[in-house]
């Protein structure tokens, strides 16, 4: 990456900057926007959010320079392009059509509203960095396939964990190591599953100040505690590096980075895993509560293993952390700094042509799962609400048993009870195949149903 600031800069001395579509202005966004201003050869040509006040509102948050858009929200985005001022519009679908915007960040982090951008992307050939995890697990390896059809770039959000992780895989395999473990840190309980909005902020600790600032969304941080984003995550990891989820799906393991080799290695080595190859998230709490000695709470890992003797004498000269019979290694990053480093990712697609991370395949999925017991005629509120979390399986088993994809559960009625902890399934929700994201997620499951050859259980996942 040494050379993406020179070429940014080329692009800025020969007055032919990015023009960037921002889709969203909630935390992810904000970040963004306060830090493109200290980027050469970018610009922030709009964004567009369902409230352009909630878009100004950031803009004056995040210190944005008061002379670089419209207060006023009334210039349409070809005419802030040429004033070098950001438009702010309500009209995401006429952003996207605009023919001098290059690329489009889609942060809403609503499933439906990331497929329908998506496909506008394709359809209008822009470039799209796909920060919302939730629509690229839910259809990301149908819309990476539109995309590449269409001649654009689909890419992972550099600063978001997935496309770390992918940086750290593709590291090893560039420099001949197999990838025995590839994930992040989170903050996890098993009693966390059961989170609810009314709970949440018991458990991060956030002042209410910080809580008053307008950044933090109740629902979506209880998807980082309950375990659905991570879920999410490691999915796109799975679907992103060719790695298998495990088939129990995430056990959460407590490891400090001192730990990571031993505990993050097959059960036939002595370690915690199923299998080599896999994801995984480690927890910086012990069962107990307790915190983890030198913990990776912010961070995300890979875990190698040595090809051989000399290798593994190698790893122990250079001071590596290996586990105690030495062939296994981890390399890892602590911090992640979300939105401020989305501009990799552009620089990336627009100066060099290559995505950060990008889905490739369908090996991860996540259901919907219960987190108490469900009625008939209720109303599913969706990942971090009161009645489900998302839980990570291989997608083969999802397509078996009918999984409904957490991207999906909301607004949708139940026909059917679900008892707590059990997994839903298109049987159990009235849904409309006339709905986009319904009709998209139904047409990638028949695609990759012929191609994993699938039957489906009669049983559903009961």
């Amino acid at each position: 990456m040494s050379n993406l600031h020179r070429k940014l800069a080329a692009l800025e001395a020969n007055g032919k900057p990015i023009q960037i579509g921002l889709v969203g202005a909630g935390k992810f966004g904000s970040m963004f926007i306060s830090q493109v201003p200290n980027t050469p050869g970018m610009r922030l040509s709009a964004i567009a959010d369902l409230d352009p006040q909630r878009a100004l509102a950031s803009l004056k948050r995040t210190g944005y320079p008061a002379e670089r858009y419209d207060a006023t929200a009334s210039i349409s985005v070809v005419e802030g392009i040429k004033a070098n001022r950001t438009a702010i519009t309500s009209d995401a679908a006429a952003m996207i059509a605009t023919p001098e915007i290059d690329v489009i960040l889609e942060v809403t982090g609503n499933p439906a509203a990331g497929v329908r951008h998506a496909l506008l992307c394709c359809e209008h050939k822009k470039h799209i960095v796909m920060v919302n995890v939730e629509a690229d697990v839910l259809a990301g390896p149908l819309l990476a396939r539109k995309a590449a059809e269409a001649g654009i770039i689909y890419s992972m959000a550099y600063g978001d964990q997935p496309a770390l992780i992918c940086e750290l895989v593709d590291w090893a395999r560039t420099a001949g190591f197999n990838v025995v473990c590839a994930g992040k840190g989170t903050k996890h309980l098993p009693e966390y599953h059961y989170s609810t909005p009314a709970t949440v902020w018991d458990h991060y600790g956030f002042s209410q100040e910080q809580l008053a600032s307008g950044d933090f969304n109740k629902q979506m941080f209880n998807s980082f505690l309950d375990g659905t984003k991570s879920a999410l995550e490691m999915a796109a990891v799975a679907n992103g590096c060719d790695l298998s989820p495990p088939s129990a799906g995430l056990a959460f393991p407590p490891c400090g980075t001192h730990d990571m080799p031993a505990v993050l290695k097959p059960r036939a080595r002595g370690g915690q895993l199923e299998k080599s190859g896999t994801v995984e998230v480690v927890s910086c709490l012990e069962i107990d509560g307790r915190n983890v000695h030198n913990d990776l709470r912010w961070g995300v890992y890979v875990i190698i293993e040595a090809p051989g003797e000399y290798q593994r004498e190698c790893f122990a000269q250079y001071g590596l952390k290996t586990d105690s019979t030495g062939w296994f290694a981890a390399q890892y990053k602590p911090y992640h700094l979300i939105g401020l480093e989305l501009g990799v990712s552009i620089a990336n697609i627009m100066c060099r042509g290559e995505p950060t991370g990008q889905t490739r395949s369908w090996h991860g999925d996540v259901v919907a799962t219960a987190k108490r017991d469900l009625k008939v005629g209720e109303k599913l509120d969706g990942e971090g609400g009161f009645m489900v979390y998302g839980k990570l399986m291989p997608a083969e088993d999802s397509l078996a048993i009918e999984g409904l994809s957490i991207g999906l559960a909301h607004g949708l009625l139940l026909k059917r009870e679900v008892k707590k902890d059990h997994g839903l399934s298109w049987q159990d929700v009235e849904f409309s195949e006339q709905n986009q994201a319904v009709a998209v997620r139904r047409e990638m499951e028949e695609i990759f149903r012929k191609e994993f050859d699938v039957e489906k259980r009669v049983d559903g996942v009961r």
